[in-house]
């Protein structure tokens, strides 16, 4: 077969269509996220063992502010554009090669940052606000005042990471750029290699 007949066979085919969902991404997301969730489960069970009232607060707005930050941080990833970061890049700019990869897998890091990192701190909130009900309403026995503390304090945990998130995302969009060069500082010290090709 010559070389003609082998193109216009190539010409014939139909173009591939790309995969709707990555198995692999999310063969790998899976047990990471499994992991993260029993680690961050974990320092909260110690954090909040024998924790009075005061210090279970600390717990939970550690965790809230967590869950906004990585939500900014998955938000500037899908808003910002590669090209800001190449002349960073090229002037060996701190953080910049890791916004590029950043940039480049958008896709993962959304799903890390806000779904993953996301998801397992509100879980962790609703249950640090769960054992701050249980401690502030601990000897009123069962009445109206005990319904009222857990509508109060689910109410606040769910405002404060509803407003705070809707804040960051505002913020994220605006300042994209910035986000990412200061998160890609935190990863260009820590011990993880990113290929900025990828």
């Amino acid at each position: 077969m010559d070389t003609s007949d082998k193109q216009q066979r190539k010409r014939a085919q139909p173009p591939q269509r790309p995969r709707l969902i990555n198995t692999k991404w999310v063969a790998t997301i899976m047990p990471v996220s499994f992991a993260l969730s029993v680690v961050m489960s974990y320092m909260s069970n110690e954090a909040l063992n024998n924790a009075g009232t005061l210090l279970s607060f600390v717990v939970l707005f550690f965790f809230i502010a967590l869950g906004i930050l990585f939500d900014m941080i998955g938000i500037a990833a899908t808003a910002a554009t590669e090209k800001t970061f190449h002349s960073m890049a090229a002037h060996r700019v701190r953080g910049a090669r890791e916004a590029v990869w950043m940039t480049r897998n958008a896709e993962k890091v959304s799903s890390i940052c806000n779904d993953v990192v996301g998801d397992i701190c509100g879980i962790i909130s609703g249950a640090t606000g769960a054992l701050i009900v249980a401690h502030i309403t601990a000897g009123m026995g069962s009445g109206l005042r005990v319904v009222l503390v857990s509508l109060l304090v689910t109410g606040l945990v769910s405002a404060l990471t509803i407003g705070g998130k809707a804040a960051g995302k505002g913020v994220a969009i605006a300042f994209s750029s910035k986000v990412l060069v200061a998160c890609g500082r935190v990863l260009s010290v820590l011990p993880v290699s990113l290929d900025s090709r990828k």
